[in-house]
């Protein structure tokens, strides 16, 4: 009866490996096909594949200077949010100042803010200072979206290590400084890690933001850039395809590079 139930187990994973794998590989078929291809047999493998949808997109589209500003979008405020994130979270956690209790409730509370609602008040606040069309503009929303989730996630994961480490650095001497660099950080790593890959993928795929924001077609990001295309390429399938496939490899590397880390990661923090 175990037997079967392994095998059972086995089965519904590898369906829904499949089920998840699924639109990645259509669109990875769709790219290699032409047009008319695609028209005749839009599910089946392309008979004769070839990678001019991908040339095309490269030499058409200013897809690389999107990528460009997607990565620095993304870098910048997955980078500034987790550190004032880890530094928040230390105070909350470690220190004795007095209302920290109360910081971490608020915080918990901007997390159910949703972020259509500060969309028109931040707007307004981004053409006050004359940063529409500009990367910063977005910088600063998603750092801000993204700095309540990543100290509720660092709080919940510093409290499960042990207090005996911290005053045993206190002991020592240590400032509160050394102690975050010395002791929390190497600790630290695999729920970073995971932190850094969850808030990279929202940054990358995000859109609304993007599209209000960032208007001119030089500043837009690489999600805000193909959604421009897909109206005016509507009936080219294949040339949308390609690059939407060229969209996700740079997630798939920061995952490759990170998977080792990213199951440790999500089981670090859920509570004693």
């Amino acid at each position: 009866m175990s037997h079967l139930r392994v095998i059972g187990r086995h089965t519904l994973l590898v369906a829904l490996a499949i089920i998840s794998l699924y639109p990645v590989w259509f669109m990875l078929i769709t790219a290699l096909k032409s047009p008319s291809e695609y028209a005749l047999h839009a599910t089946a493998l392309p008979a004769h594949p070839n990678l001019n949808n991908f040339f095309a997109v490269m030499h058409q589209w200013p897809i690389a200077h999107w990528m460009l500003n997607s990565l620095v979008a993304t870098g910048v405020s997955v980078v500034v949010s987790t550190v004032i994130s880890m530094m928040a979270a230390f105070a909350i956690v470690f220190s004795s100042a007095h209302g920290r209790e109360g910081l971490f409730r608020t915080n918990i509370a901007l997390m159910a803010i949703p972020p259509v609602a500060l969309l028109v008040p931040m707007y307004i606040l981004m053409v006050q200072v004359k940063l529409i069309n500009q990367l910063p503009s977005v910088i600063f929303v998603y750092t801000g979206l993204l700095i309540p989730f990543s100290i509720f996630f660092f709080v919940n994961f510093f409290r499960e290590i042990p207090l005996e480490l911290v005053e045993a650095a206190h002991v020592d001497g240590a400032p509160q400084r050394r102690i975050l660099r010395s002791v929390i950080i190497p600790l630290s790593g695999a729920s970073t890690v995971t932190l850094v890959i969850v808030n990279a993928i929202f940054v990358w795929n995000e859109l609304l933001i993007a599209l209000v924001f960032l208007q001119a077609n030089g500043s837009r990001t690489l999600m805000a850039g193909l959604a421009l295309y897909q109206g005016r390429y509507i009936t080219n399938e294949p040339l949308l395809m390609s690059a939407a496939f060229l969209s996700i490899l740079p997630l798939g590397v920061l995952y490759v590079f990170g998977q080792r880390f990213f199951v440790r990661g999500l089981t670090a923090g859920i509570g004693k």
